[in-house]
């Protein structure tokens, strides 16, 4: 050590004393090209470091100002000093100890927030540390001239909170190494400015041992969280979770020998695995799950993450077991057993509810549900894997199924099923070399349905429509499907009322969602009127019809377009129509439909004979543009500007005239549903 002094002009004081210190260095720790200056009248000076190492990490030119600067032969203190490096201030005082040789160093930072770092090595070469409300915000402010842009990456998080620890070192004593940290995280958050990360009033107590006896540290860990939430996008994560772990750490690798997870819905988690450090992620990842309740961890773990839009709809039962296996960060294999699961789709939000006789709000029926499940599902990312399910019932809509059985085969990226029998009613829906796959653009896939004869009857029962004769069947062999739409390439064909109707181009964009889109083309042949308007309450029609529905859209399952026509066929012997259909069909035609003469006649007769009927609809915005046999919505060949509906026939003659070309959609349906829920025989005036 090289110490000079300046006396004061005319006495023996020193003013000013220099002294400089090639190296001191104790356990974990090196000071480089020390060098002081005490300002003995003010007992302030500087002390100037070229470097100072401390475990791996080196800092350079780094100036302590300090406010009192005692020095002696033992080593210096420096108080309440300011600390630059390289000519910038950092923000916070200090109070420095330090021994020459082997002796003890004591160092405590006071942060302007009011928070307090204190650290100290004894001559043995223990280390003791203590964390006094440490803010992120201080923090980020300590460590910026050593993290650089990972500090400013921390502000931008916004993170809250203060954190309490201390940390207790100690070198190699009978051959081992040991080090332990304690603390607790106080009123913790974050958040990302777009959104996907997030935390809030986070409490947590949190412990680490370590011990090592070369160049392997053996650990184990414990946290325990108490208070707050966290949003980790698409997940909400609430306090509840506990953590023990255990492993070892060579420097380069963590080898997770065991860790286990208290949460929530499930009896019991586990893991093991090895994780490189460099990269951040897992080389090998084994996770089991056991006694899983789907009715808890569903809705706050599954849902999220199998269907974000929907999440807030699926609901969950029964218990699952699973394991899961990651290798360089990817998923590598999964095994999952269900036991009495069940699944379910509930209606969208904002769909309105219904409410019973007692006036209280009616639970919608789920769109969709399924269970109770039972099997096992194997997947790899390796090679084919396989499903195979039991499905005790389930629903679509209003429509039971029976119970069935679904064997698939698991590939990388999709499945394949060959086949499955679905019973639907009293009718079978079956599924045909149905494959689907997973892009990037979410779920895709193709196959073939077949709709073995139902019962119309139980069909139209079952979704609240009057009861129909008959029996639906369908073939579509050419279904498809991607993210949120459903085309069926094929026909859905209805035996009813007496003749056929068949639908082709089914195109269904988002299905289950709010904002549903049906297209399709729609073709009626033959329908027996009697059936028709017997079941639908209308009067009484006899004859046949074929009827056209071109350019049909649905919108949330109303519709929003069409280009409808409707025309008798020729070849009946028998046509008749009664009073009051006569009076309804006037009705959905508009006023001033009947001439005062023909009204006359109706009340001397219950039945009239007719030649031809015939009636169009052109919808579009919300509006009926109407039309007849003998005139197209945009023009017309009678001279009063009207349309005919019905041509009469035999004696008496009888024309149905409609007069109002333009009907709002609204207005027209609840004239049809006005129509068919009076029942009753019209009156004649």
């Amino acid at each position: 050590m090289l110490v000079t002094a300046v006396p004061l002009a005319g006495a023996a004081v020193f003013r000013v004393l220099a002294a400089r210190v090639g190296e001191i260095a104790g356990p974990g720790f090196a000071v480089h090209e020390l060098r002081v200056r005490l300002d003995a009248p003010a007992q302030g000076g500087e002390v100037d470091i070229g470097r100072l190492r401390i475990g791996a990490r080196e800092w350079r030119a780094l100036t302590l100002r300090c406010g009192r600067l005692r020095i002696d032969a033992g080593g210096l203190a420096c108080n309440a000093a300011r600390m630059e490096q390289g000519g910038r201030r950092l923000p916070f005082e200090a109070d420095v100890d330090l021994a020459l040789g082997a002796g003890p160093v004591r160092i405590a930072l006071r942060l302007p927030d009011g928070g307090r770092i204190e650290a100290g090595t004894e001559a043995d070469g223990r280390l003791r540390a203590r964390l006094h409300r440490l803010t992120p915000a201080a923090a980020a402010d300590l460590l910026e001239p050593w993290l650089g842009d990972l500090a400013a990456g921390l502000r931008g998080f916004k993170a809250t909170g203060v954190l309490d620890a201390e940390l207790d070192y100690r070198p190699a004593d009978a051959g081992a190494t040991t080090a332990s940290l304690r603390g607790r995280l106080a009123g913790g958050g974050f958040g990302r400015a777009d959104g996907l990360l997030a935390a809030e009033g986070v409490g947590a107590d949190f412990t680490l041992e370590a011990r090592s006896t070369g160049a392997v540290w053996s650990w184990s860990a414990q946290l325990d969280w108490d208070a707050g939430a966290a949003y980790i996008h698409p997940l909400l994560v609430e306090a509840g979770p506990r953590l023990r772990a255990r492993g070892r750490f060579d420097g380069r690798r963590i080898e997770l020998e065991r860790a286990e997870l208290a949460l929530d819905g499930l009896a019991a988690a586990s893991a093991r695995g090895v994780i490189d450090t460099a990269a951040g992620t897992p080389d090998a990842l084994s996770i089991e799950l056991a006694g899983a309740d789907l009715a808890r961890i569903g809705p706050r773990w599954l849902a999220p993450l199998l269907a974000p839009a929907s999440a807030q709809r699926l609901r969950f039962e029964g218990r699952a077991d699973a394991r899961v296996e990651l290798r360089a960060g990817r998923l590598e294999t999964l095994a999952v057993e269900l036991h009495g699961a069940g699944f379910g789709l509930a209606p969208p939000l904002g769909g309105g509810s219904a409410r019973g006789d007692d006036g209280k709000e009616v639970v919608p029926v789920e769109v969709l549900a399924l269970g109770p499940v039972d099997g096992r599902v194997r997947w790899s990312s390796r090679g084919p894997g396989a499903a195979a399910l039991q499905v005790g019932g389930g629903r679509w809509e209003k429509l039971a199924l029976g119970a069935f059985a679904l064997d698939a085969a698991l590939e990388p990226a999709g499945l394949r099923l060959a086949g499955a029998r679905i019973p639907l009613l009293d009718g079978t829906l079956v599924l045909q070399d149905l494959a689907l796959g997973w892009s990037a653009a979410g779920w895709e896939g193709s196959g073939g349905v077949v709709l073995e004869p139902v019962s119309m009857p139980l069909l139209s029962e079952a979704l609240g429509l009057p009861l129909m004769a008959g029996v639906m069947s369908a073939a579509l062999p050419g279904l498809q499907f991607g993210p949120g739409e459903l085309v069926l390439d094929g026909t859905l064909a209805v035996s009813v009322f007496g003749g056929w109707l068949q639908a082709s181009g089914l195109r269904v964009r988002e299905p289950f969602g709010v904002a549903s889109h049906l297209t399709a083309e729609i073709e009626a042949r033959h329908i027996d009127l009697a059936q028709l308007t017997e079941t639908f309450s209308f009067g009484s029609i006899t004859g046949h019809i074929d009827a056209d529905v071109r350019g049909l859209e649905l919108s949330n399952w109303r519709p929003a377009a069409f280009d409808a026509r409707i025309a008798s066929i020729a070849g009946d012997e028998r046509r008749r129509i009664s009073q009051r259909a006569v009076e309804n069909i006037s009705a959905l035609g508009g006023g001033g439909a009947l001439a005062a003469v023909q009204r006359s006649v109706l009340r001397l007769f219950e039945t009239f004979g007719y030649r031809e009927l015939g009636l169009r609809c052109r919808l579009a915005n919300g509006v009926c543009e109407m039309g007849g046999l003998d005139a197209e919505p945009d023009g017309g060949v009678r001279a009063d500007g009207g349309f005919t509906i019905v041509r009469g026939g035999g004696i008496p003659a009888l024309d149905v005239i409609g007069y109002n070309r333009r009907v709002d959609w609204n207005e027209l349906v609840a004239r049809l549903q006005r129509v068919v829920a009076e029942d009753v025989s019209p009156t004649i005036d």
